[in-house]
């Protein structure tokens, strides 16, 4: 019955508009076909389908006509980046020749070395510099001489700029050298880096990135406060996501950090589980609600309404809790951004740290099959796509913060006091622990001028920070 409600959607609403004779899969020369699979896929479902003239249903009368246009591109990713709304506008839709990579990275599998890393302009200029965030558990970093809070300025001896910084960092080869150096700022925000004459090479090993990287229970004046650093929302690890609620609830945990500075996103599943395992009175209730693009949201409000919505869940351990506290930074994106939007309209969400990144849209992954699901997938390439489809807004319909979400008290990351992840001295940490037990303490002074981090690890790869679901 799920097959034929799946190819009923096809056939009926988002069947091209061409002729029946010319939609014939031997209307489309082999050459061809991944370009036909990507133009098809894009005007089914692209959320900006509407605005993108070469998607028009009416754009082309039959194969034929779609084949010549086609065959102008010799590039299946020149062809989709064609097809794409303006970047401004759509910053994340991604093209992937291998699949296999693809459903690596939306998993948070990897060829990683295990250096989470920010990246910062030197004062203003197009020279960059690199800082550790954290380093991944059983990685080759987590053997090696360097830690949170160690600045790097140079690759294999190569200063980072504006221009090479994607491609040192980024580079097919798994092993490279970090240059280190001593970092300092004045009171004015200038900052000086100084090269120190130490280094750390680091090989890059296939690593399944657990998104669990530190949870503990803090006591502080009688009070149980649990603290959860989660940096993915990958759906392999929910089962111990649970576990660790479990541990809390035995703990008899009643407040609760949760530390999304460096989650960049991922399944909006996983987050509406963390959102349960968070609260666990809402049951059933409407947690987000997606919007698709036109023809799409005609049909399923027609014929399926309830894909559009993510329900609270029951079955998980649960806290109950109706006050949370989210520590976020400018990394802070897509899926993480969503329970924070949409935890609000239900419990009240204390945010401490910085503003956001402002991704308030998702994406599905579509293979090149009759249903763009992977039953039945072409044999003859493996070219996939992670195109923008949705937005989401919380269940009184708001959604709007492409901005970012504002903290409720702003205090960025200082390089200058950046202090150990999990400490209760941590800044950040620290700060949510003094509203839990209201010690009235001041908050750190913010520089002059605040520096952020202009890109990340994760946000060099675009696909590393998607919000995304499974086709309906």
């Amino acid at each position: 019955m799920k097959k034929i409600v799946k190819t009923f959607l096809l056939l009926l609403l988002f069947a091209l508009p061409l002729g029946c004779e010319d939609m014939d899969d031997n209307a489309v020369p082999s050459n061809l076909e991944i370009n036909d699979f990507v133009w098809k896929g894009m005007n089914l479902y692209y959320l900006w389908q509407a605005d993108v003239t070469d998607l028009d249903d009416d754009r082309f009368a039959n194969q034929s006509q779609l084949n010549v246009f086609l065959e102008t591109f010799d590039d299946p990713t020149t062809l989709f980046n064609a097809l794409r709304t303006d970047t401004s506008i759509d910053r994340f839709s991604v093209i992937f020749s291998d699949y296999n990579v693809l459903e690596g990275v939306i998993s948070g599998n990897t060829l990683n070395n295990g250096m989470d890393f920010g990246l910062k302009h030197i004062n203003g200029t197009t020279n960059v510099f690199g800082w550790v965030r954290y380093i991944i558990p059983n990685s080759d970093a987590a053997t090696k001489d360097i830690q949170r809070g160690d600045i790097f300025y140079a690759v294999n001896g190569i200063p980072l700029t504006d221009d090479n910084y994607r491609s040192l960092l980024l580079s097919s080869t798994e092993t490279y050298t970090v240059n280190l150096a001593n970092y300092s700022s004045d009171s004015n925000g200038f900052v000086t880096i100084t090269p120190n004459g130490q280094s750390v090479t680091l090989t890059k090993t296939a690593l399944a990135e657990n998104p669990i990287l530190l949870s503990s229970v803090i006591t502080q004046n009688e009070k149980k406060i649990g603290y959860l650093m989660y940096n993915g929302f990958y759906p392999s690890f929910d089962n111990q996501l649970n576990a660790v609620f479990g541990d809390f609830i035995a703990q008899g945990v009643t407040h609760l950090v949760l530390d999304l500075r460096y989650n960049s996103g991922g399944s909006v599943n996983t987050a509406t589980k963390l959102a349960s395992m968070i609260t666990g009175q809402f049951t059933g209730e409407l947690f987000a609600r997606q919007q698709w693009n036109a023809k799409a949201q005609a049909y399923y409000e027609d014929n399926n309404p309830g894909s559009l919505q993510n329900k609270f869940v029951g079955g998980l351990n649960s806290l109950n809790l109706n006050k949370v506290y989210v520590l976020t930074s400018k990394s802070s994106a897509s899926a993480s951004e969503l329970v924070i939007n949409c935890l609000k309209p239900y419990i009240n969400v204390v945010q401490i740290g910085d503003v956001t990144t402002g991704k308030n849209v998702g994406s599905v992954t579509l293979y090149d099959s009759p249903t763009f699901r992977k039953e039945n997938v072409n044999p003859n390439h493996k070219y996939a796509m992670q195109p923008i489809v949705l937005k989401i807004v919380d269940k009184n319909g708001f959604g709007d913060y492409t901005a970012g979400i504002a903290p409720t008290l702003l205090l960025p990351e200082n390089l200058n006091n950046i202090g150990v992840l999990g400490n209760v001295d941590e800044p950040l940490l620290n700060a949510a622990i003094n509203q839990i037990i209201g010690s009235g303490r001041m908050f750190p002074q913010l520089p002059s001028v605040i520096e952020r981090d202009f890109t990340d690890a994760k946000a060099i790869n675009p696909l590393r920070t998607e919000m995304h679901v499974e086709l309906p």
